[in-house]
């Protein structure tokens, strides 16, 4: 396993006690988590990071997928039917987790990037694809460092009602980061990358079975029951027993 992550020093990096941060009835599969990134170029270090936290990820005991956006659409140029979008939704709706790792274009994030969390749905009739799952967010600067797109992303993360970890990632001039293979050099960068892996694996354990607790919110309760209740008096859906007795 630690030839995938040689720069590792394992010693330092125990695997994430499950045990202790588990509900009872999460089903013990390993953690799922789905990483995006914001870059079309043949040499993109938002994709060289984005596969080096894969790396990451995996030696922590999750199960990972990488999306790939070259083939998605513009937002409304074509319906949500297309296969791209729906395969993205799809790995949305099977992530317990995400990554989020975008360039900084212009001091924000790249259009690239928000295409696919625009073709992501805040919700889908009684679906969420994104809501109460764990997120971690990196960026990657072609100068100095920056932490406008970590920035940018957490305003989305939130938008999206997502629970988004403490720590964050910022890589300046990646360009040099990165070895001939792809591979992230030993530093000061690498090393944070780790730590955020490592956080997104245990909160994603301890929110997951609770997130739909967690997310409960109150204005939404009591919509929902006025909305029921106008349908009951329309005759549209049944009320309770508890009601009608």
């Amino acid at each position: 396993m630690t030839t995938t992550v040689p720069h590792l020093e394992i010693d330092h990096l125990p695997l994430p006690d499950a045990a202790r941060l588990r509900t009872p009835d999460d089903g013990g599969h390993p953690p799922r988590i789905l990483i995006l990134y914001g870059s079309l170029r043949p040499v993109s270090y938002s994709r060289k990071l984005a596969l080096e936290a894969e790396r990451i990820l995996r030696h922590l005991g999750a199960e990972t997928r990488v999306f790939d956006p070259h083939d998605l659409p513009m937002l409304d140029s074509v319906p949500a039917s297309h296969p791209e979008v729906q395969r993205l939704r799809e790995l949305s709706l099977w992530s317990e987790g995400q990554v989020w790792i975008s360039p900084e274009r212009h001091g924000t994030i790249t259009g690239v990037f928000k295409n696919q969390i625009d073709w992501l749905p805040l919700d889908d009739g009684s679906v969420r694809p994104t809501q109460g799952r764990t997120l971690a967010v990196m960026q990657v600067s072609g100068g100095s460092q920056s932490f406008n797109v970590v920035n940018a992303l957490r305003v989305l993360g939130r938008w999206m009602r997502m629970v988004t970890i403490p720590n964050q990632s910022s890589v300046a001039k990646a360009w040099q980061e990165f070895d001939e293979d792809g591979r992230m050099k030993p530093s000061a960068y690498y090393d944070r990358v780790v730590d955020v892996m490592e956080e997104l694996v245990k909160f994603t354990l301890l929110v997951r079975g609770r997130s739909d607790y967690l997310v409960s919110r109150y204005s939404e309760r009591k919509g929902d029951a006025a909305q029921r209740r106008l349908a009951e008096a329309a005759g549209a859906v049944e009320a309770p027993a508890r009601d009608r007795s």
